[in-house]
């Protein structure tokens, strides 16, 4: 027995020193939770029914060109936003049994309504069932990428969720530029790639009517050396030659001749060679680069582009085009989202609850201390030592794994403060209870511990799952305490049962012990 001291104690030195380091300095390497150190709280709507509208019209795009892959002359496909319908108008009526052939890939969610426009058309309706599917996909996606761009943006321990039908709550401890976070997560970072329109010019168009098919879109302009900002329109194309979809990579860059920041893009395999052959028959054209409805360049093609590789400039700031890499690398929203609550937890009302917090747990763990030392004298100071090192090690878990120290955090912290104690309680009232029978120091100590064991992994082991189930299913504060309950119940099982225990043999193996202080 006393052999494995040599392990054992090398052993409890060696985990202690590190959860020292991993703890030290507190302060920096402890997140804390957006209860206690301020931060956003963000409530956002997303706005399902433009999901719907944009995949009403992609669906019509895809009908029209699987339509002339057949070879029939299309008038038109166009979708009606309001009711939810596509109408496909042909140039000939006797093409529609061939329009129908080519549909029966979209009756899994599109219900033909019968023909229109003196027989030239047929109508399709978008049934409910995926009208719901794609305002469901777009929270979800929405949460998905609003996540990722927190993750990106560098926000410790936020809390992101879905609240009802359509709402995401958005928490973000220790965020110190609102609105620039406002704008990272709120931006629909909708990237497109079209073509312009030189026929006529913008002012032509804007003074008469926009040619079918058109679209006036502006640049944001601003004057180097007056700093004054304007908006320049373009004319360009509806039709979107390539997206953001196919976007591979997106990061800063700085151009070697004024340094000025710049965010480089590269595409996978298949927008790779969309690019390719879109710079291939498009030589001596401008290309607009749309972001969000605006233009940030048109440069002109000069050459075939191989590789998948563009550019975006717009006289950034170094933040600017972070920012922009940051929504791009995690995609664009499925849909815009409105701010409904946006509040400001402010640093005081952290700073008074750290402070009570802290108060707390020092009350009761002196309360705790000094209990157990009148009951269980000498003992007591060992199950005082082992609940020390439980904290040092719950506080250095809590720093390597990241979590962030909510309130209900510090309540789960003065629950394992209790529960470590209660382990040692059944152990020594199990040594006492063998001593009582008449057995040695050293036989009832291993019978106490031998027989508190199963006792002690079992109520630890239910609380542990509970503790799991918590955290599997809870948000936020309730994440918070299920961390430091699951820490504090392992770091107490470690020092209650195999720290304690090592000090009493330490003790024996230097001189024999007919009586002992319990």
């Amino acid at each position: 027995m006393f052999r494995d001291l040599k392990w054992k104690i090398p052993l409890i030195l060696f985990v202690v020193l590190g959860a020292v380091v991993l703890a030290h300095p507190l302060k920096e390497r402890i997140a804390l939770g957006l209860d206690l150190q301020g931060g956003m709280h963000l409530v956002l709507e997303v706005q399902t029914a433009k999901a719907v509208e944009a995949s009403l019209e992609r669906i019509a795009d895809d009908i029209k060109r699987d339509i002339q892959n057949e070879d029939y002359e299309v008038d038109r496909v166009s979708a009606d936003l309001e009711n939810n319908t596509i109408t496909v108008l042909m140039v000939d009526a006797l093409d529609l049994p061939a329009v129908e052939e080519v549909m029966e890939n979209y009756t899994v969610y599109l219900k033909n309504e019968g023909k229109v426009r003196e027989g030239r058309g047929l109508q399709f309706r978008l049934s409910e069932e995926e009208s719901k599917r794609i305002a469901q996909n777009a929270v979800s996606q929405g949460l998905e990428t609003i996540r990722n761009r927190v993750d990106q943006f560098g926000v410790s321990e936020p809390t992101i969720q879905v609240q009802g039908e359509r709402r995401i709550l958005v928490q973000l401890p220790g965020i110190k530029d609102a609105n620039r976070a406002i704008n990272l997560i709120g931006k629909t970072a909708q990237l497109e790639f079209k073509l312009l329109d030189e026929s006529i010019s913008p002012e032509t168009a804007l003074s008469g009517s926009v040619p079918e098919g058109d679209e006036i879109l502006y640049k944001r302009d601003k004057n180097k050396e007056t700093g004054e900002v304007s908006r320049v329109p373009y004319l360009v194309k509806k039709r979107t030659v390539l997206t953001g979809e196919t976007l591979s990579s997106a990061e800063v860059r700085y151009d070697s001749e004024f340094n000025e920041p710049y965010v480089a893009l590269t595409f996978n395999s298949v927008g790779a060679m969309i690019f390719q052959e879109l710079t291939r028959e498009n030589v001596k054209k401008r290309l607009a680069i749309v972001l969000d409805d605006s233009i940030y360049s048109a440069p002109v093609i000069q050459e075939e582009i191989p590789g998948g590789r563009a550019q975006i400039t717009g006289q950034f700031s170094t933040e600017e085009a972070r920012d922009l890499a940051i929504v791009l690398r995690a995609g664009a929203l499925p849909a815009p989202v409105v701010i409904l609550e946006n509040r400001t937890v402010g640093p005081s009302l952290g700073k008074d609850s750290i402070e009570q917090g802290v108060r707390s747990i020092l009350l009761g763990l002196i309360l705790v201390l000094v209990f157990i030392v009148i009951y269980y004298k000498l003992s007591g100071i060992v199950a005082v030592v082992a609940l020390l090192l439980n904290l040092v090690l719950l506080l250095g878990a809590l720093a390597y794994f990241g979590a962030a120290l909510t309130l209900p955090g510090i309540a789960g912290i003065l629950l394992t403060v209790g529960m470590a104690i209660d382990a040692n309680v059944l152990v020594f009232e199990r040594i006492r209870e063998e001593i009582r029978l008449g057995k040695t120091v050293r036989a009832a100590i291993d019978a106490g511990y031998a027989k508190a064991l199963s006792t002690i992994v079992d109520a630890n082991i239910t609380t542990f799952i509970a503790a799991v189930v918590l955290f599997q299913f809870g948000t936020g504060p309730i994440k918070g305490f299920a961390i430091t309950l699951c820490i504090g119940i392992a770091a107490s099982m470690f020092t209650a049962v195999f720290v304690s225990r090592v000090i009493f043999d330490s003790t024996m193996s230097r001189k024999k012990i007919s009586r002992i202080s319990i």
